[in-house]
């Protein structure tokens, strides 16, 4: 399943922010390490009350860096 897939899933297609713990089903984390990953700004994140908020372009440019690395 691709990420789109699994976003899709995740969250209604018109949702462009995902929560932290939707980023760690996404990519099948644990929620500690996606937070760290948002945290560290591995995952670029922006911050709505006191809220994390990823969106789905962020998620995709980290994973295909992941790739790149990989």
């Amino acid at each position: 399943m691709s990420i789109s897939e699994t976003a899709k899933e995740i969250a209604p297609p018109f949702i462009e922010l995902l929560t932290v713990k939707q980023v760690a089903q996404a990519l099948s984390l644990s929620l500690r390490f996606a937070n760290t990953l948002v945290l560290t700004g591995q995952i670029r994140s922006i911050k709505i009350g006191r809220s994390r908020r990823v969106w789905v372009v962020d998620l995709r440019a980290f994973i295909q860096r992941q790739a790149e690395l990989a």
